[in-house]
């Protein structure tokens, strides 16, 4: 394992740095303020090859490693955590679509969301069924050579701006193996959003999505007939680690500015930083959010390596998010009155932070994960 990044990923993680600080940084506050989702954004990101790094060269992509891809998410969260949803659903569905369909659907689904024309969403999330996902109720009916998908999702990210979804839905019996999956076009014809009034996000439109009869066309059936569940459950060993890296990103932003506003703040006739009570507690969060990334940079490498890499993403997911939240709280403390007004990106930072504690599972979900592998299922909870 190597600890520094190729020439070409320190030239990625170099522009997309200015990038981000340029074009998205400046809209943070207002954009969430707003709940406002600016689809030019997308237009930018796809421009940049960002929202291809998972595809193929054929379909539009760059074929990018994990581990480049990860950078990425770094990045654009350290200057605007939502829009960071953008490419982490579009890395999702890619790496999902790559690898689960075959030529002829990769050459309809894939493009698209490559250039920047089919933002997706991922459909699995249901208001009874969020962790055990393996029983939900949504159901895919026969229609003609066709399906046809009733029920409802919830917490769906990007809900109420996707124009595309891979939904799991009920093809058979019970259990995972009864789930299938579909990549769909969202037709409001069929489909009733609402959004979500929440803590944080705002500009990622969170919805609940009821599917009423919303047509599920031949050739849309990702996989096969029940094939759907250890689909996402092995795209989102993948995912896991770049939500850590979303949180991290979005943490190190706080931290770096509450160390300089701990060489800048005087009390006492001494900048604050020369106090142990000021500076020990950033270098406690500084120390934890850096495990975090070495850790989901791991799983990343790990992936890219064909090595198992589930326990290092499902490790990272519970971790990356608690401790981001810590960095961004202390950041806020650090910054006393100041950080507690609007004026300061911290508390929109920590809002933000929590919606992955839970989205994606939470720490108990993982938890329970890294358990099983470790001890094995018949030992573990």
């Amino acid at each position: 394992m190597r600890f520094d990044c190729s020439e070409e990923q320190d030239a990625l993680r170099s522009e997309l740095r200015k990038f981000a600080a340029n074009e998205l940084a400046p809209h943070y506050a207002e954009d969430d303020r707003l709940a406002r989702f600016r689809r030019e954004v997308v237009d930018q990101l796809a421009a940049m090859g960002l929202l291809g790094l998972r595809i193929p060269e054929a379909y539009g992509g760059g074929a990018a490693d994990c581990v480049t891809t990860g950078i990425a998410h770094e990045e654009i969260a350290y200057a605007d955590f939502n829009t960071a949803y953008v490419l982490l659903l579009a890395s999702l569905c890619g790496d999902v679509l790559t690898h689960a369909c075959d030529d002829t659907q990769r050459g309809r689904f894939l493009p698209p969301i490559a250039a920047g024309e089919a933002v997706p969403a991922l459909g699995l999330t249901e208001p009874d069924h969020g962790s055990d996902a393996a029983h939900l109720r949504m159901r895919a009916e026969p229609d003609g050579d066709g399906w046809r998908l009733v029920g409802e999702k919830t917490s769906i990210t990007l809900g109420l701006h996707a124009d595309t979804a891979l939904v799991f839905a009920r093809t058979g019996g019970d259990g995972a193996r009864g789930v299938s999956a579909f990549y769909v076009t969202l037709d409001d014809r069929y489909l009733q959003r609402s959004g979500f009034d929440d803590l944080g996000g705002r500009s990622a439109g969170r919805a609940s999505l009821i599917f009423d009869g919303h047509p599920a066309p031949a050739g849309s059936l990702v996989g096969g007939l029940g094939d759907g569940f250890v689909r996402v459950m092995q795209g989102f060993d993948f995912s896991r680690a770049l939500i850590a890296l979303m949180c991290v990103g979005c943490a190190q932003a706080s931290l770096d500015e509450a160390w300089q506003w701990a060489r800048d703040r005087q009390s006492m006739g001494r900048p604050i930083g020369a106090y142990q009570g000021v500076s020990f507690p950033l270098v406690e969060c500084q120390t934890k959010v850096h495990t975090a990334r070495l850790l989901a940079y791991e799983a990343l490498w790990r992936k890219d390596a064909g090595l198992a890499h589930a326990t290092e993403a499902a490790m990272v997911k519970w971790w990356a998010p608690m401790v981001s939240v810590e960095a961004a709280h202390q950041a806020l403390l650090t910054s006393g009155h100041a950080g507690y007004s609007s004026e300061l990106a911290h508390g929109q930072r920590l809002r933000d932070i929590i919606g992955l504690e839970l989205g994606d599972g939470t720490a108990q979900i993982a938890q329970l994960v890294v358990a099983r592998r470790i001890l094995g299922p018949e030992f573990a909870p």
